[in-house]
């Protein structure tokens, strides 16, 4: 029988991939804030408790900070964009309300 991680192998470009999860953790979010300068690009993951929209300040507990290089932000970029477009073919389109300026 194979394990968790031998079941998410794959290969890219000639090179075995295997994945170990043995010490992923999982978080929620439903917020997310984007920096960048130019050697790194910072994501700043936490969650809105703030269920009511009439609030004059709303705190968002931060939980989680990731932080990738341009190059890996652009590849996180067009795999997110791939995940979305094969979400709304499935499901429908999503409509997402920008950030008010």
């Amino acid at each position: 029988m194979a394990t968790k991680a031998e079941a998410t192998e794959s290969t890219v470009e000639g090179t075995k991939i295997k994945w170990d999860d043995s010490n992923m953790k999982s978080a929620y979010a439903n917020v997310c804030n984007v920096t960048s300068t130019r050697e790194e690009v910072v994501m700043l993951f936490g969650v809105n408790q703030a269920w009511n929209r009439g609030q004059k300040e709303v705190t968002i507990q931060l939980t989680d900070r990731i932080i990738v290089s341009p190059f890996a932000a652009k590849r996180l970029a067009m795999l997110l964009d791939g995940v979305v477009k094969e979400y709304e073919k499935r499901f429908g389109a999503l409509n997402v309300e920008g950030p008010r300026t």
